[in-house]
């Protein structure tokens, strides 16, 4: 049955593109393809294309043999694969129409993008380098206005208060803080001596000695403790007075 194709060869960039041009002009389903009748109109194709250009040949002759192959194994009986499912002769030869199609159809949208693109057009500007050089000058009586030396100094001192207020006047004077470690016997020891040279003193005192709050917390621990074993004796005549502390008679080195 002779089928000819009204068609250039140019159209077709390779077998693939051809079968699917068959496809859809049979409108046929992809994925259950009559195989008989598409091998026949491909190979009534590849006859025509013999006669104008065979420099294209080679490839779609190996779509032709591959046709021929799926239709012979359509007639024998259903493959069985290792899941017991039977195999269609045609499932890769689908598969690679699909991926062809895809392809194609990017192509096309790429090739709309491109088109679009070359419809932009960007002028450059043209604006010359003076003009782009160019500065106001600056009027210096307009930006001080009624602003004089005294008011500015006077604004000066009032930031820098304010960042003064700012600051922790104690902290803010720390050099590099270490870890200073003080055990209360050591400093028992300590307030011990100290308060057996002195005899009578005040608590001020003793703080006053002391180079750091760490210092202070165990020194006030340490006083406690020696109130507790009876070495001295706590007074304090009025509220607010300096706490005075003195060794006890009985205690007297």
């Amino acid at each position: 049955m002779s089928m000819g194709i009204p068609v250039k060869l140019q159209v077709f960039e390779g077998p693939l593109d051809l079968l699917l041009h068959l496809i859809d002009k049979n409108k046929i389903d992809i994925y259950d393809i009559p195989i008989v009748e598409i091998t026949n109109q491909y190979l009534e194709y590849i006859r025509e294309m013999q006669r104008q250009d065979l420099n294209v040949m080679s490839e779609f002759m190996v779509m032709a043999a591959t046709l021929i192959d799926i239709k012979c194994r359509m007639l024998l009986p259903k493959e069985v694969n290792e899941e017991g499912e039977e195999e269609d002769p045609r499932d890769e030869l689908v598969q690679r129409l699909l991926e062809y199609k895809m392809y194609k159809y990017m192509s096309y949208e790429l090739r709309d993008r491109m088109a679009q693109a070359s419809r932009s057009v960007y002028r450059r500007s043209s604006i010359p380098k003076e003009v782009l050089s160019y500065r106001p000058e600056v009027d210096v009586q307009e930006l001080v206005g009624d602003m004089n030396l005294d008011k500015l100094r006077r604004i000066f001192e009032t930031v820098m208060k304010r960042q003064e207020e700012k600051l922790d006047p104690i902290r803010s004077k720390f050099g590099k803080i270490e870890k200073e470690e003080v055990s209360l016997p050591d400093k028992m020891t300590y307030v011990e001596a100290f308060a057996r040279k002195k005899r009578k003193f005040s608590f001020r005192d003793l703080l006053e000695k002391q180079c750091s709050k760490t210092q202070i917390v165990v020194t006030f621990l340490a006083i406690l403790e020696l109130m507790k074993t009876g070495l001295i004796r706590i007074s304090q005549e009025h509220i607010f007075d300096d706490i005075n502390i003195e060794v006890r008679s009985s205690e007297g080195a």
